[in-house]
């Protein structure tokens, strides 16, 4: 195990598999695929319902029914009722591409022409399919569909351009339609009876009667590409309605057979899939740009208007930053689009708007990547000033400007921030204070300028007039960071120098080199400390206040992506192109941790709790979260963790939650286990559960004064000295014990010598009187005969005093007894009792009244048994146990707590 854990993965919506539809109830439910898992949402609001299970590969096939979801992947169908595997279908040999839901049956159909028939009523008894059907040669199947109204018939499409009807039967071939020269890659059945659509690769939709085989029209689309979806429209408007390979969805007008509406820029990329809803005028398209939208007819033109999305990234992120105390994230990718993940609620995340975007590319006929600004390469934010001004300043790929966005509204600031125009070169790196006033700007030129946030106008620049052209930097500037207290500001050069700056004057104070280039810088405000990434794959770290380096960190292999300092400045993490991320103890000086993921990191950020890492990887659209070990786990020595020299190789977080098993790994170091006693052959009660405890049913106040008794005295310590009463009376009550019953001196017999007598007395005047203490008789009983329950009944019964003044006349007073500690009776009780309490803890009752009596008892005795070697390994091993038995129970309520944690968090 190390630090950080793989957690799950968010912003991922769908990818590019056809989505599963289906209504319950008044309610329209769409299942969409999202890598190796799936998702369910709710069309109402498209939120987010149910994510099933992690598969061992994608997932090339949905389909759904009720509460069932069949998932292909390899050669395997998964199927799961609500989110638990129920089976798994395994009869075919090649990878299974397709997939329909047949009345009560489900069909499948692979790359070798291979289609099965199987029955999910009853699928707990029998996995076995119900019929199979081998398809011709030279028939490569594309598309699977079912006509309405045709009994146990399916029409298959097929790369080759041609189309068959099948009667799945009798497993007969009925029908093969000539087809159209091209590759059929989508068909779909009509409202009306024997009319089907045909999406062919060459960008033609063919709406054909199959009864007949007769051509009813035939549309061509205006985009370049294939036909990948079609949809029927069922509120009584003729309309299909076609998605092509190019994002482009056009809407068509079958009464009079031509073009009705264009829906340019739908998507990024290419349409996977469409659906109207039944008797709605509402469309649904999903895309491999990581996107579901909802498009409604209701305007007066007919033209669709979105009505909902959700989206994610539709290219990898490039930098990534935790805000608002770790429940969001924000990400800039190479989609050039700006968002905030919500860590918590998933409906929380959302896109920055760049105003307008939509509205000006429907104006100018372009696609909105083009409107949009270019992608992010580097990002600063304030939180203090969110709710005043402009808290977030962008630094955009080959652009001569910077820009500011206002969290608050989600939405692109006013001001443009451009340094030096007389001399303008791009942006390339930025800073806010620490006050959120000002923004520090340098550029591949080598200006640094300061901006103020509120009005967007320039406060001054830095210059060094040694340098060419009086700039900062001789090169160009790769980072810029700004103290706490607005006192300096620290700036490094592609040439490896780094210099001080007065941050009000603008002027230089000190600089010095680091003797190869610079390609990242990272300041930690808290203590002061630099981080500098360079090409020669080292790591410096320089003390700014003394101006010297302090320490120095080697063992990536390939270029450095991205540095991280925690929030308390003890770890920093570094992540590189060769697959690893580090973790380096800033105190110890050395690496504490590593693990290796198959998928370069890109870009990290760790949580001002640190209890969350994020990051983003090489071709993932998503960010993926790490959860630290060390804030949930009881471990807490660093040392348990991997060394300088070992690597962990680790999966990346998956977007369900469901525990992968990852395969064995002979380069996982062993690691030893902390040695914990075995108290799985403890016997429990008859009504006990196990891995439970059980309570006393004592009243909380009773065993709450143990714990407070010393503030219990204090507080009820009087305030005068007793008084003498007027009249005493003539017979005074005999003295009862601390058990309270009245004690009688027996008699001495006569004929006892009286020397012996004496003898005796002096030898037993410092020990315990056994015959008087109840407490110690029964502590002896019930250790002879191995059974605590009477003992346990007894000092339940007793007041917190009793119980503290019998545990305090075990104490050692007299520690200038010559007799071994060994041999005195207060130690031989006192082993007595961490006997008892290891018993009780192991059979896990009475567990809070005995914790209280622990905590007394360690309080008086904690030195006696400090002194005592025997006393210290029973000691020992009752902390042992009593970590197991606590373990156990947290480990079962930390899913309940958790949960509470996330409803307390979230907002409704």
């Amino acid at each position: 195990m190390g630090i950080f854990e793989p957690f799950r993965a968010i912003g991922y919506i769908t990818i590019g598999v056809p989505f599963s539809v289906q209504r319950l109830g008044t309610e329209t439910f769409v299942t969409v695929s999202v890598g190796k898992s799936w998702q369910i949402y709710n069309c109402a609001k498209l939120n987010l319902v149910l994510v099933g299970p992690q598969l061992p590969k994608k997932i090339r096939a949905l389909a759904s029914y009720r509460d069932y979801t069949f998932a292909a992947y390899g050669k395997d169908i998964a199927v799961f009722k609500r989110a638990h595997q129920v089976a798994t279908w395994s009869r075919h040999t090649a990878k299974v591409n397709l997939l329909l839901l047949f009345g009560e049956h489900i069909l499948s159909v692979d790359v070798d022409r291979n289609l099965f028939v199987w029955a999910f009523k009853g699928i707990e008894q029998n996995n076995a399919p119900i019929g199979h059907v081998m398809l011709e040669d030279k028939f490569s199947p594309t598309c699977l569909m079912h006509p309405d109204t045709y009994l146990n018939k399916v029409l298959l499409g097929s790369q080759e351009g041609s189309l068959q009807l099948w009667n799945i039967s009798t497993k007969k071939k009925i029908y093969e339609f000539k087809g159209w020269k091209s590759s059929i890659c989508c068909c779909v059945s009509s409202p009306a009876l024997d009319v089907v659509a045909v999406g062919c690769a060459d960008g033609k939709i063919h709406v054909h009667n199959i009864r007949y085989d007769e051509e009813i029209v035939t549309f061509t689309q205006s985009s370049r590409g294939a036909v990948t979806a079609l949809s029927f429209s069922t509120d009584g408007q003729p309309l299909l309605a076609s998605g092509g390979s190019s994002g482009v969805i056009s809407i068509w007008n079958l009464e009079k057979k031509r073009l009705h509406s264009v829906i340019r820029g739908a998507h990024d990329s290419s349409v996977i899939s469409l659906h109207f809803f039944a008797n709605e005028p509402v469309l649904m398209s999903s895309s491999v740009d990581n996107s579901i939208k909802m498009w409604i007819f209701d305007t007066s033109d007919g033209d669709p208007r979105l009505l909902r999305f959700r989206s994610g990234h539709s290219a990898p992120p490039l930098c990534i930053r935790f805000y608002a105390n770790g429940r969001h994230i924000l990400s800039a990718g190479q989609d050039r689009a700006f968002r905030l993940f919500s860590v918590i609620q998933d409906q929380q995340s959302r896109e920055l708007s760049q105003r307008n975007v939509t509205k000006r590319a429907k104006k100018l006929r372009v696609k909105e990547e083009e409107i949009k600004l270019k992608p992010v390469i580097a990002f600063d934010v304030a939180e203090i000033r969110e709710r005043d001004w402009c808290n977030v300043v962008t630094c955009h790929m080959d652009t001569e400007q910077a820009y500011v966005w206002r969290l608050q509204n989600f939405v692109l600031g006013e001001h443009i921030l451009k340094p030096c125009p007389e001399n303008p070169t791009p942006v390339k790196t930025c800073a806010i204070s620490a006050c959120g006033n000002f923004a520090v700007l340098g550029t591949a030129g080598g200006w640094i300028e300061r901006f103020n946030l509120q009005s967007g106008f320039s406060r001054g620049s830095y210059t060094d007039m040694s340098e060419e052209n009086s700039c900062a930097h001789a090169g160009g500037v790769v980072g810029v960071a700004c103290d706490s207290t607005n006192t300096i500001m620290i700036s490094a050069g592609h040439h490896g120098d780094i210099k001080v700056w007065d941050f009000k004057a603008c002027e230089l104070k000190s600089r010095w080199e680091i003797g190869c280039s610079v390609v990242k810088i990272v300041y930690h405000r808290a203590n002061g400390l630099l981080a500098t990434v360079a090409d020669d794959l080292v790591i410096r770290l320089f003390d700014v206040g003394a101006l010297r380096m302090v320490r120095k960190f080697e063992g990536h292999t390939d270029r450095i992506t991205d540095l991280c300092f925690s929030e308390d400045g003890k770890w920093l993490l570094s992540s590189s192109m060769d697959g690893s991320l580090r973790i380096w103890d800033v105190i110890l000086a050395r690496q504490i941790d590593a693990i290796h993921v198959d998928v370069s990191i890109t870009a990290l950020s760790l949580s001002p709790n640190m209890d969350v890492l994020a990051t983003c990887h090489v071709d993932h659209n998503g960010v993926y979260l790490w959860v630290n070990q060390t804030m949930f786990s009881g471990a807490s020595h660093v040392e348990s963790y991997g060394s300088g020299k070992e690597i962990v190789n680790v999966k990346l977080p998956s977007v369900s939650k469901t525990e992968v098993s990852q395969d064995n790994d002979t380069s996982r170091p062993v690691m030893k286990p902390p040695r914990v006693t075995d108290i799985s052959h403890t016997s429990l009660s008859d009504g006990q559960i196990p891995d439970l405890v059980t309570l006393s049913l004592l009243p909380k106040s009773q065993w709450q004064s143990l714990i407070n008794l010393d503030i219990i005295k204090a507080r009820n310590k009087p305030i005068e000295p007793p008084k003498k009463p007027e009249k005493a009376p003539f017979f005074l009550p005999s003295i009862p014990a601390l058990s309270g019953e009245i004690i009688f001196q027996p008699s001495e017999s006569t004929h006892e010598g009286k020397g012996e007598k004496t003898n005796e007395i002096k030898k037993s005047q410092r020990q315990v009187d056994a015959v008087a203490s109840q407490f110690v008789q029964l502590l002896q009983l019930s250790t002879d005969t191995k059974s605590f329950s009477a003992f346990t009944d007894y000092i339940k019964s007793l007041s917190s005093s009793s119980l503290d003044m019998e545990l305090r006349m075990l104490q050692i007073i007299d520690d200038d007894d010559q007799q071994e500690p060994d041999k005195r009776p207060e130690v031989h009780y006192i082993d007595l009792l961490l006997d008892y309490f290891i018993h009780e803890i192991s059979c896990r009752n009475n567990f809070e009244f005995i914790q209280a009596v622990i905590r007394l008892f360690l309080k008086i005795h904690g030195e006696t048994i400090r002194r005592q070697q025997k006393l210290q390994e029973k000691a020992q091993k009752l902390l042992e146990i009593q970590c197991s038995v606590w373990q156990r129970v947290d480990k079962l309520f930390q899913s309940t707590r958790c949960i509470v944690t996330f409803l307390s968090n979230s907002q409704f």
